[in-house]
């Protein structure tokens, strides 16, 4: 996946919440965020969907703290899955591309959300 740098602070996505309006605009700035982290790690390269779901995961905690868990729900991210259909929307409003060899199966096998966004606060 490529990330080609853009202003995703000022994009609502409207045209994508047009389409397919399970996930909030703030959960799209939220991965266009992580992406740009990811990208510049990269140094402009490719990455991979595990890079992606675990730089989500990691920039998700960072951000919400203990709330991740909840503030994704209320965004209707519910899974990694969920992660692959919003870089899939992405890339079908063509403001990021893919390689040929990325696919929405590459985001089944990814974390449990409550283990990963609730465990860490568990005592």
């Amino acid at each position: 996946m490529e990330f080609q740098p853009l202003n995703f602070e000022l994009d609502n996505f409207g045209d994508i919440i047009a389409k397919d309006g399970r996930y909030n605009a703030r959960a799209y700035t939220l991965l266009c965020d992580t992406i740009g982290v990811l990208s510049e790690k990269h140094k402009g390269g490719h990455f991979n969907s595990f890079d992606l779901m675990e730089e989500f995961k990691e920039n998700t905690l960072d951000h919400f703290g203990p709330m991740a868990f909840t503030v994704l729900r209320e965004w209707g991210v519910n899974n990694t899955r969920d992660i692959g259909n919003m870089m899939f929307n992405l890339v079908d409003s063509g403001r990021i591309s893919k390689d040929d060899d990325n696919t929405i199966e590459d985001f089944e096998t990814g974390y449990d959300f409550t283990e990963a966004f609730l465990s860490p606060y568990e005592t």
